[in-house]
Parts: structure tokens; sequence; C-alpha cells
């Protein structure tokens, strides 16, 4: 059984930055996140778009800021979980908590903050992919020049479809986007670029078949309108298709929800003593649902269960300049 004083589970932006403030208060933390990698919704699902709200960033990509987030989270020393759900929470005759996971894991903490955003996310599947088992097919996707020399085909219709489209287009030997409606849900200013690109966009289409036993070497899309079909070069077929959000095992923690959402008090507390959230998971009267928002609640959270873990603390812990060495003369 893993050890820890506090367990956050769900490694997106602010549950990166409550890992980094946790170690500043000098907690033993833990990191869980039921996807394989840190970051959240932000590194799945829109990693080379520009986030505006960020204080200090007058721009920055969603790639940058976990990469920032993660670095700055290392600090703590923190154990990360990944590829792991937390389903099930006990308490101990002893005040702690446990927690098990879908792998019968399990992670004993003496308190938990949830940073989960929409909760576990996955993609909506693509029919035509039923029964494949090559290589190929990528959900998430790592920098844009990385796929220099493949032939993309991106499926949506959405802004995640249309913003990795764009990302890709100047990189990839080929872009091709495959929409079943003749609109696109996205952003304006985002489709007239796509438009504006080399990017072939066909509308009122889905893809029929794959092709390629081992990877992925050939789509045939289906015109819906024409009814006539057509094949095409992909070595890279990227479903954007959207995510359906779950909350899993959290609804079972004895934790009051309103809707998809937990309710929290000005210290971050959840209805259950010594269980504490941070970030869009939460509401409150006048909740403003931004990461910048997220980072101070997270601040605020993992504050107040630092003084409830080590009673003879300040609740306030000083300014972060103080904590630093001061520079060589």
């Amino acid at each position: 059984m893993l050890d820890t004083d506090l367990l956050i589970v769900g490694g997106g932006p602010v549950g990166l930055y409550a890992c980094y403030y946790a170690g500043m208060r000098g907690l033993a933390v833990t990191v869980i996140d039921s996807l394989p990698h840190l970051g959240g919704q932000t590194a799945a699902l829109y990693p080379e778009k520009n986030i505006y709200d960020i204080a200090g960033f007058p721009a920055v990509t969603g790639r940058e800021l976990i990469s920032r987030l993660t670095e700055q989270a290392v600090s703590a020393n923190p154990t990360v979980v990944l590829g792991e759900e937390a389903l099930r929470l006990a308490e101990m005759p002893d005040g702690t908590f446990v927690a098990a996971t879908a792998n019968e894991n399990s992670i004993r903490a003496r308190a938990i903050l949830l940073t989960a955003g929409i909760g576990r996310f996955t993609p909506r599947p693509l029919p035509a992919l039923q029964g494949y088992t090559g290589s190929g097919v990528e959900h998430v996707l790592e920098a844009p020049h990385t796929y220099a020399d493949r032939d993309v085909v991106i499926v949506g219709g959405g802004d995640s479809a249309v913003d990795w489209a764009n990302a890709l287009a100047p990189h990839s030997r080929s872009v091709t986007v495959v929409h079943r409606r003749a609109r696109f849900r996205a952003h304006e200013s985002s489709v007239a670029m796509l438009r504006s690109s080399a990017t072939r966009v066909l509308i009122n289409s889905e893809i029929s078949h794959v092709h390629g036993d081992t990877a992925l070497e050939a789509v045939t899309i289906h015109d819906c309108a024409s009814g006539t079909t057509e094949r095409i070069p992909a070595t890279l077929l990227v479903p954007a298709l959207g995510h359906i959000a779950s909350l899993g095992g959290l609804t079972s923690w004895g934790i009051d929800f309103l809707g998809k959402q937990i309710a929290v008090d000005t210290n971050m507390a959840t209805s259950r003593p010594g269980v504490y959230a941070a970030g869009d998971i939460t509401t409150y009267p006048g909740k403003v649902a931004l990461i910048a928002v997220g980072f101070g609640e997270a601040a605020t959270a993992v504050n107040n269960i630092a003084v409830t873990l080590h009673p003879d603390e300040q609740l306030f812990p000083g300014h972060s300049s103080e904590k630093l060495p001061e520079p060589a003369q």
C-alpha cells in the first residue's frame, strides 16, 4: 500500500499546481489520473491551442502550460500514478483514507483533494474502427512537427478536429478533414483558417472502412450526399469526435454533488470531512470556470489541508519569495 499525506485525484493544470503547492507546505503528495499522461483535458484535447487567461502569459499553448506546470510540480517530489482510476474510498479508524483503484491497488492518505475536472473522459468511438487493432490511430498527438511524413485524416467538426488540422497542415505530407455534416461547430476564425489552408475538407462524409493489417495504410470515405466512395492514403487517423465524461466512482464517496459538480465551502472543503476539491469539478455561488480561478482554489485548498494536518502551522504560509535563497553577491 502506498502511503501519502495528500492524495490529489486528477493530474490536469489545477492538480499539478496543487501538487506544487503541497510541496511548498511540506506535504508528501501523490497524484493519480486515469489518463496515461499528466495534463488532463488540456493535454489531451488542445495542446496546440493558445490559452489567454493565464496570468503572466499573454498567450500560452496547452502543451507549454502543462510542461511548465509539470516542471513546477516535480519540485514537490510527488508520487505519480497514471492510467489508474480511484474507484472506492474508505475511512480508517485512525481517520486516514484508503482509495482503491480499478487495478486493486491501494493508496492511504491523510487528506484528499479532488481536481478531476469534468471527470474521466473517453473518446467517442468511430464505428469504422471496430475490430481494427493495427497502429496509426491516435487520440492524443505529439508536437505537430513529428508528423512531417504522414498522410493525416482527421474525423470531426468541432474545435479539437479543426485545431489539429490547422496545427498539422504546415508540417504533414497531407491533411484531410472528414465531417459528416455541412457546418462545423468550431470557432469561425479557426474554420476560416482551415478553409484557406492546404487541408482537404470533405463535408457530408464519413469513413466507412480502414485499410491495413499491422499499420494503417488508407481509408475509404463515403460521401453521404452522392453515395460515392473514395479511397485515400492515410498513415495517421485522428478520431476527434468528442469525449464522454464520467465521474466514475467519485459519486459513491459520500460527497454532496450538485449535478455533476461538487459543492464546496470557502475552504474548498466538500461535505465529507478531510475531502477537498478545486477546479472545474467544484461549484459555489459566483463560481467562474477558468484555469486561473482553479489555481487560486488549489492554493486555498492546500493551505487549509496543511493546517488541518498540522494544527500548529499558520494558514498563510508567507510569501514564496521569502522561501527562496538570496541571490549570490
